[in-house]
């Protein structure tokens, strides 16, 4: 629902607070077929397979789906099929919408409009030109003015080469239409704390370091967008669940079972451990990666897969 102010068609502030940014998210990898088209056959199955684990909702061209390697259509037909599983399922869809650029962001942003399923945008602070920590948020700012659907910030300092400070990211936080963050800054820093204590109502920090989900939801965190959580997908969603009803206990079991699974999915570069195990699951036709990543040695699919047993 929006409302027309001066000609234009304007998102009401209500928008993004309307959105529930929940539990463990999954932010899908990319899967090729033996000739490295994409494989969208194997992109929907997934995703339904996840949702059914007890996914809150799907991620689409995030870092783990290797956006940046895929071309205009390629993204589209990944879109396609996470929407479709999504609508299925009644479940949210967030899609990776992030430039170093504000222009072609706001583009991408717009571009998903309509997308059946389609709840937010992911932004990703821009990469390269490493802007000013003002800069960043006035372009952050420019997308969730014009964006079709909440923004979602995402905060990967070591991905970037630019991050955000507590007031920047509280900033945000009160920015109409910016319902939410993916914090993944390495670490549960005095920064991310700051935010969990101060952040206004309405407003969703997602976990993004899958190492520090359960103390960042116990915190005051409202899930995790978990790329980790591409196996073991059931016990990852019972470690929040726990986590946000206050189970610390049984948080804590979770929590100690998955940090070798997590370890190990990202001792090689993120998404090549996961799909390796996924293609070793039989679970899609290739563990292939884009150049210039490279796919996953055979030592860390192994430790990987005993971490997986030992998990489960």
């Amino acid at each position: 629902m929006f409302v027309e102010r001066d000609g234009f068609d304007e998102y009401p502030c209500s928008m993004a607070a309307d959105l529930e940014l929940r539990g463990v998210w999954i932010p899908l990898i990319t899967p090729f077929a033996a000739d490295g088209s994409v494989d969208t056959a194997a992109v929907e199955r997934l995703a339904h397979e996840y949702l059914e684990a007890g996914a809150a909702g799907i991620v689409a061209l995030g870092t783990t789906g290797e956006a940046p390697a895929l071309d205009h259509d390629e993204k589209q037909l990944v879109i396609d099929a996470c929407s479709r599983a999504c609508v299925a399922h009644g479940a949210p869809l967030m899609v990776g919408t992030g430039t170093n650029s504000t222009r072609s962001t706001i583009a991408a942003t717009k571009a998903i409009a309509g997308t059946p399923a389609v709840s937010c945008a992911l932004v990703v602070v821009p990469y390269y030109v490493r802007p000013s920590e003002a800069g960043v948020v006035a372009h952050m700012q420019a997308v969730a003015a014009e964006s079709p659907v909440p923004v979602v910030v995402y905060n990967v300092p070591y991905r970037t080469g630019r991050g955000l400070s507590a007031p920047s990211i509280l900033e945000l936080a009160r920015t109409p239409n910016v319902a939410g963050m993916k914090q993944a800054v390495g670490a549960l820093d005095a920064d991310t704390l700051e935010v969990l204590r101060d952040m206004p109502s309405g407003f969703s920090m997602l976990c993004g370091d899958d190492a520090y989900i359960a103390p960042v939801v116990l915190l005051g965190g409202h899930g995790a967008i978990a790329a980790a959580a591409h196996v073991c997908t059931e016990r990852f969603v019972a470690m929040v669940e726990c986590a946000l009803h206050g189970k610390i206990d049984d948080c804590r079991r979770h929590a100690e079972a998955l940090l070798a699974v997590v370890q190990a999915g990202f001792a090689e570069p993120n998404p090549a451990v996961f799909k390796a195990v996924l293609h070793a699951q039989g679970r899609i036709a290739t563990p292939d990666v884009r150049a210039p990543m490279t796919n996953a040695s055979a030592a860390a699919l192994t430790r990987m897969l005993a971490a997986v047993q030992s998990a489960a």
